[in-house]
């Protein structure tokens, strides 16, 4: 493998990561602690939920899986409730700032796997299937990125629903009444195919 390509190929993956979890603790800003706890899909989507997710999928794979243990606990791992969804919402005990500074922790946790540790490094991932368990970190940190993205565009729709922000680009692309136009012309589209009323 040539190292120098593979340190580039980690320093961007390492760099997408990053931006997708400052996605994620962004769309938390300036919300009450009801908003950043309220379900807000049929599946029970909330922006705590998503943090609380994410700081067990980076001690997970970009931890544990490559030989380096989390630091701290999680309770839901231990007692095997993540089974049950503990791990994607905030129970009433667990606060706004703990939960942040354990998603901060495992990111300096996988930051350090990032710097230590080559693409092709082995990895074990315990709780997929046996025939699947061997794999590279390099695939794990590129399914963590991936992971990651995608929750940080559920944060993005969810605070959307929540008070009508939009984390990101919004502005680039027009003001109020660009953005309403918008709205009205896709609308306008959609209705062509609206059911007939039974």
């Amino acid at each position: 493998m040539d190292l120098t390509r593979g340190a580039g190929v980690s320093a961007d993956l390492h760099r997408y990561l990053q931006e997708a979890r400052n996605g994620v603790v962004g769309a938390l800003d300036g919300l009450s602690e009801y908003d950043v706890r309220r379900p807000m899909t049929p599946t029970a989507t909330s922006l705590l939920g998503l943090v609380k997710h994410l700081a067990g999928v980076e001690f997970g794979y970009l931890g544990d899986s490559v030989g380096r243990p989390a630091p701290v606990r999680l309770p839901w791992v231990e007692d095997e409730s993540i089974w049950d969804s503990a791990d994607m919402w905030a129970t009433a005990d667990e606060s706004r700032e703990e939960l942040v500074e354990l998603y901060r922790t495992a990111w300096r946790h996988s930051d350090e796997s990032i710097d230590q540790l080559p693409l092709d490094a082995p990895a074990s991932v315990a709780w997929w299937p046996q025939e699947r368990q061997r794999t590279t970190f390099g695939s794990l940190l590129v399914r963590v990125v991936a992971e990651t993205a995608q929750h940080a565009g559920h944060a993005d729709i969810v605070r959307e629903m929540i008070d009508g922000r939009v984390v990101r680009d919004h502005e680039d692309v027009g003001d109020a009444r660009w953005w309403e136009r918008h709205v009205e012309r896709v609308r306008q589209a959609a209705d062509r195919y609206r059911p007939d009323p039974v």
